[in-house]
């Protein structure tokens, strides 16, 4: 019988490719120029470059950047929850399980601004000496600081709304 979960108390879902449009282009343009080399060399027949890459290889390349990357790419999302006590978090596909922190080993949460270019040099699973971070966008956040002096710091786009789920578990 599944064990029936209660409703989060808090819930978040930041998607990479909402939030960083520049991103999308990125993606967009490798996956265009792979579909194009395809097309030219493997459909029409004709040899791109001086030296052109085998058929089998075009195809590899198509696969990766034209169909995986994008697909990676824009279902990447941040995902947190406060649920019966116990912070939860997920950057999925990269975690496809919740990872939680359980509030008996919160030692510290406050909300912060912070610069995810500046302070992690760029967004995603990102660390620096101070600790780890989970962002996608924007400049709001919750920093945990655990017991061993540990910071996570995780983006929020309502980190006012994650604290005081957070607190009102821990009275």
């Amino acid at each position: 019988m599944k064990k029936e979960e209660s409703p989060a108390e808090f819930y978040e879902a930041q998607y990479m490719a909402k939030d960083q449009p520049l991103m999308v282009i990125v993606v967009w343009a490798i996956a265009i120029f792979s579909w194009g080399i395809f097309a030219v060399q493997v459909v029409l027949g004709i040899p791109v470059g001086n030296n052109p890459a085998p058929d089998s290889a075009v195809w590899v390349i198509m696969v990766i950047f034209g169909i995986l990357f994008p697909l990676f790419m824009f279902s990447l999302r941040l995902e947190t929850r406060v649920m019966n006590g116990v912070f939860g978090y997920r950057y999925f596909p990269v975690h496809l399980k919740w990872r939680t922190i359980k509030s008996h080993d919160i030692k510290k949460a406050e909300v912060v601004d912070y610069s995810g270019l500046r302070e992690f040099g760029g967004w995603g699973i990102r660390w620096n000496r101070r600790g780890k971070a989970y962002t996608v966008a924007g400049r709001g956040g919750v920093r945990f600081t655990l017991k061993g002096k540990k910071e996570i710091l995780f983006g929020s786009k309502k980190p006012e709304e994650l604290l005081t789920a957070l607190n009102r578990r821990s009275e």
